[in-house]
């Protein structure tokens, strides 16, 4: 199989599991580096570029022109709108879906001096940053894991956050300073989960990879891009989202918030496991009665979110 991947780090080392996974031997299957929009503009803040598949569009595009068999992405990259001829073929099984801070003296967050700087290009991390700590400077950070490391070492910033997952794939969890747990930091939708995408017609590619779909990660991930959905949102809008599965049914906790960190609503619910995209529409009109939807509204017409 001809494997579609972005050329970051991370993205590699994401592909070479899937590519081990694979039926077959992992030699006869190669990656193919794709530069996406995101790739492009390094320096660019994600708001300005567009936001909507910025990392995924070009994939996509390689799918649907037959250069590529499957996709790899992050699955929180991924607009919950599925494109014309495609389909999700599998969900991998979950890693950490938390956000990690990783604090260049070693302090956890709630120990970082009043004025210390933190890195990071996520409206929902700024967010809930903001909302638990008005007194840190969040600075925008973009560019791949080694990258943000790199700026942290510099001496250009205090701290930054970035996804647990990404840390574990790349074997640099030992960098984390602290692990931060949902009460502070509720992660994005679908955040540690990997999906492979296909073509929506490719039935032997789909046979083939049906075995690394994972059932409680996909209930889990329709849960919470379902709730992404009912609130009109894509990957970049301050929202929070965490499905857990357990004994049939599922848990679903969100978060939308301001990013200058006012205000906010946090709410949960939980539902069978059978049904999780009801659970998650269910759950995005409560949040929208309860105080969401101005802060949205809010949010996009902002110069700086087009």
């Amino acid at each position: 199989m001809r494997i579609g991947t972005r050329g970051s780090a991370l993205a590699l080392a994401q592909s070479e599991g899937v590519r081990a996974s694979l039926p077959g031997d992992p030699r006869e299957h190669r990656l193919v580096i794709i530069k996406t929009a995101g790739d492009l503009q390094p320096n660019a803040a994600l708001v300005r570029i567009g936001g909507k598949g910025v990392f995924t569009k070009e994939i996509e595009e390689a799918l649907l022109r037959r250069e590529i068999d499957i996709a790899v992405h992050s699955l929180k990259d991924l607009p919950t709108d599925e494109r014309p001829g495609l389909k999700l073929g599998a969900l991998l099984a979950r890693d950490d879906p938390r956000d990690a801070l990783v604090s260049r003296e070693g302090l956890p967050f709630e120990q970082l001096r009043p004025g210390a700087s933190i890195g990071t290009s996520s409206l929902r991390r700024r967010s809930q940053i903001l909302a638990h700590r008005p007194d840190l400077r969040v600075q925008d950070l973009r560019g791949n894991v080694p990258t943000r490391l790199a700026r942290l070492e510099g001496g250009h910033l205090d701290a930054i956050i970035v996804a647990a997952a990404g840390l574990h794939r790349l074997k640099l969890i030992d960098r984390a300073t602290q692990v931060l747990e949902e009460a502070v930091m509720l992660p994005a939708p679908g955040q540690g989960i990997l999906a492979i995408q296909i073509r929506a017609d490719d039935k032997a590619t789909e046979a083939a990879i049906a075995g690394l779909n994972d059932a409680h990660a996909a209930a889990e991930a329709t849960a919470e891009r379902a709730l992404l959905e009912g609130l009109g949102g894509g990957c970049l809008v301050p929202v929070g989202a965490r499905a857990r599965a357990k004994d049939g049914m599922l848990e679903l906790t969100a978060y939308v918030g301001h990013p200058d960190g006012r205000p906010s609503v946090r709410l949960g619910a939980s539902g069978p496991a059978g049904a999780p995209a009801d659970l998650g529409r269910t759950l995005a009109i409560a949040l929208l009665g309860q105080g969401a939807r101005p802060i949205l509204d809010e949010v996009r017409s902002m110069e700086r979110f087009p």
